[in-house]
C-alpha cells in the first residue's frame, strides 16, 4: 500500500525537487491471527523473500525476527531498499508487540518522558526566500527553536537563507540563540566542504553540517570535521552496523543519524554503538513516529527531525507538537491509524523511486500466524 504526503508546496534537496509537493509514502500492514495489525513505513522491495523469514512466527520475538530477516537476505545483500523492507516489517512487529502488551511503544521500550525534542526541517531548497521565511514562521509557532535547511548549490544563497531562518527563530525565541543546521546531501568534495562551512562560520554559529561529502568517505568526513567548528552529521543512508563502524573508528562523525525507514531495531543498535563512542544520535525521516518512540528509551538522543506538521494522507497519529517537542500519546503500539479507504480512494500514477517502488495490491498486508503455544492473548485491534 502506498499513500502520499501532500506538502502543498515544492519539497526537495540538492538532488531533486518534487515540484507538486506530493511525495509517495509506502506502507506495510502486518496482520496476526489474533486480530492485531501492525503498521510499518518503508519500501517493499523483495517483500515476499523477506516476509518468509517471519511468517508463522510469534511477532513478540521481534528482535530475533529482525535477525532472521537479515539472514534471509544475507547472500544477495540487505543494503539499500531491501534493508528498508526489513525496517518496515520490523517496525510493524514492534507495533504489534506493544499493542499486544496494551502499551504505547515508548513505554514498552523503557521510555520515561513522552516528550521528544525536535528541530524543524522544511525540505526547502525549492522555495523562494519569502516562502522560506513563511514556512519557518509556522514551525516557530509550534515552539521549534532549531532548524535545518537544505543547501549546497550556492554558498551565498545558503548564507542568506540561514540568516533569514536564524532571524525568524531568534525573534520567536525572544532573542535566544537558535540552533542552525545545513544539509547538503553529499554534494561537496572535501575541500569544498571545509571552504564553504568556514565561510558560513564567519558570521553564523552552525550546530552541524549534514552529509558534507559521500556517506562512505570516512577519511573525507574526518577531514571536514577537523577543518570546521560545526559538528559533522551523517548516517541516514547507511544500512547495517558494518557501514557505521568505519566512520566511528575514524572519528568521522559527531552526530550519528539513522533514517526512520530502516526500522526500530536498527535505530536501537546504532544508538548503542554510538553511545559506546560517546556520540549522540538523531533520527531522520518524513514520518518518524516509530523512531520518536524509540528515541525516548536511548540515553544519547539529541533531537529528532520534524518535517511536515501534518501526517500523510489516510494516517492519523497519536501525537502533537508543542514547545519544540513531539509529545507522544498513550495509544497502544505506535498510535498510527490507517484509513485504508481514504488511501485507496486517492488515485495517482505510480512513482518509482528507491524508497517507493511499484507496489502490487497483494502486498498491502501480511499475516503472522502465531504458533499455538506462543499465541497472543485475545485483544481487539488497537
Amino acid at each position: 500500500m502506498t499513500t502520499v504526503q501532500e506538502w502543498g508546496r515544492p519539497v526537495g534537496d540538492v538532488n531533486g525537487v518534487f515540484a507538486d509537493g506530493t511525495v509517495p509514502v509506502p506502507l506495510v500492514l502486518v496482520d496476526t491471527d489474533e486480530g492485531i495489525t501492525g503498521v510499518g513505513l518503508g519500501p517493499q522491495v523483495e517483500i515476499d523473500t523477506v516476509f518468509a523469514a517471519i511468517e508463522g512466527e510469534d511477532p513478540r520475538g521481534v528482535t530475533a525476527l529482525y535477525d532472521r530477516m537479515l539472514r534471509r537476505t544475507f547472500k544477495v545483500g540487505h543494503a539499500g531498499a531491501v534493508f528498508g523492507t526489513i525496517g518496515a516489517l520490523d517496525t510493524a512487529l514492534w507495533d504489534i508487540k506493544a499493542q499486544a502488551a496494551g502499551e504505547p511503544l515508548w513505554r514498552l521500550l523503557g521510555g520515561r518522558d513522552r516528550r521528544v525534542p525536535a528541530y524543524a526541517s522544511g525540505l526547502d531548497i525549492g522555495l523562494t526566500d519569502d516562502e522560506l521565511v513563511a514556512v519557518y514562521q509556522v514551525y516557530a509557532q509550534h515552539g521549534l527553536r532549531a532548524a535545518k535547511i537544505k543547501g549546497g548549490l550556492d554558498i551565498e544563497r545558503d548564507l542568506r537563507r540561514l540568516t533569514l531562518v536564524r532571524d525568524v527563530l531568534t525573534e520567536a525565541g525572544q532573542g535566544a540563540r537558535p540552533g542552525l543546521m545545513l544539509d547538503v546531501n553529499e554534494a561537496w568534495t572535501r575541500k569544498q566542504a571545509v571552504r564553504h562551512v568556514c565561510e558560513l562560520e564567519r558570521t553564523l554559529d552552525l550546530t552541524w553540517i549534514e552529509e558534507p561529502v559521500r556517506r562512505w568517505d570516512a577519511e573525507g568526513l574526518a577531514a571536514v570535521g577537523r577543518g570546521i567548528r560545526a559538528s559533522v552529521a551523517t548516517g541516514e543512508n547507511l544500512t547495517g552496523l558494518e557501514q557505521f563502524r568505519p566512520l566511528l573508528a575514524a572519528g568521522a562523525v559527531d552526530i550519528v543519524q539513522t533514517a526512520v525507514v530502516w526500522g526500530v531495531s536498527h535505530f536501537l543498535r546504532v544508538s548503542a554503538l554510538a553511545h559506546a563512542h560517546d556520540l549522540p544520535v538523531s533520527p531522520i525521516g518524513g514520518t518518524p513516529v516509530a523512531l520518536l518512540h524509540a528515541a525516548t528509551s536511548v540515553p544519547n538522543h539529541l533531537a529528532s527531525e520534524l518535517q511536515n506538521l501534518h501526517p500523510p494522507l489516510g494516517l492519523s497519529l497519536d501525537l502533537h507538537v508543542e514547545d519544540g517537542a513531539v509529545v507522544l500519546g498513550d495509544s497502544p503500539g505506535l498510535g498510527v491509524t490507517v484509513d485504508e479507504q481514504a488511501v485507496d480512494a486517492f488515485h495517482r500514477p505510480a512513482v518509482r523511486t528507491a524508497e517507493s517502488p511499484d507496489v502490487r495490491p497483494e502486498h498491502a498486508g501480511r499475516r503472522l500466524l502465531a504458533v499455538a503455544d506462543h499465541s497472543l492473548p485475545a485483544r481487539s485491534p488497537g
